[in-house]
């Protein structure tokens, strides 16, 4: 079956008629996270908030803290919790982690399941708070091997909004001088050596996704245009 799932294609999209273009995005968001809490209570057990998520140095747990932590800060929180970690954003992100883990497994999924509604965020346009729940769920989801299809507007808006921001994630640096094409959806963007692949594929290869596959694996829908976006992006091929 997962061999199957990897040649499955979906309609094309055409970026121009995506509706969320002049709709709300936080009832997305909402859907996004309420579908990842659905999808961490089948796991079998504890063992797999401990696996290394694909944001480097961070577990599963990890990661969905910082999600949570993001998804309960507000902007003044956002100043003073900054201000609190000298200014090092490194050490604010750490904290927010640290606050919202709580003392176990269910701890950390239960904060998280009670922030699905929230519309607080640190500063910055909600179409970035569409991207952080699409990319850290897939940070989640692909180490434990769990599939998600993504509403094809929200990923065009995502990937839209990452192709010209450098702001922390660095994606338009990343893509600089190469030709990328989505496969399942009417998008594309840049000229130089060219790029195919799922378009969720392609916003996770923009934003610098740690720790994917050189090679695909198999069932996986979207790895192999990873890794060849990672190699021409640096150079390597």
């Amino acid at each position: 079956m997962r061999e199957l799932a990897c040649l499955f294609v979906r309609p094309r999209i055409d970026a121009a008629q995506s509706p969320l273009v002049c709709t709300d995005l936080w009832p997305i968001v909402h859907r996004e996270r309420a579908a990842l809490v659905a999808d961490l209570k089948t796991l079998p057990d504890t063992s797999a908030w401990d696996l290394p998520s694909l944001c480097a140095g961070w577990t599963i747990r990890d990661t969905l803290a910082h999600m949570t932590a993001t998804a309960t800060t507000t902007p003044p929180g956002f100043v003073a919790g900054l201000a609190k970690a000298r200014f090092s954003f490194s050490r604010f992100v750490q904290a927010g982690i640290a606050r919202e883990r709580g003392a176990d497994a269910q701890e950390t999924l239960s904060r998280f399941e009670a922030a699905i509604g929230s519309t607080s965020a640190p500063p910055g346009p909600k179409t970035s708070w569409l991207g952080e729940v699409i990319i850290h769920a897939e940070d989640i989801r692909r180490p434990l091997s769990i599939e998600h299809d993504y509403d094809a507007g929200a990923l065009v808006a995502v990937a839209d909004f990452y192709k010209n921001s450098n702001t922390l994630i660095g994606a338009k640096s990343r893509i600089a001088d190469l030709s990328l094409h989505a496969t399942e959806a009417a998008w594309s963007h840049g000229s130089g050596a060219r790029v195919e692949g799922p378009l969720l594929a392609l916003v996770l290869a923009m934003t610098g996704a740690q720790g994917l596959p050189r090679r695909p694996h198999r069932g996986r829908r979207g790895d192999l245009a990873l890794s060849r976006l990672t190699l021409a992006a640096t150079g390597g091929g």
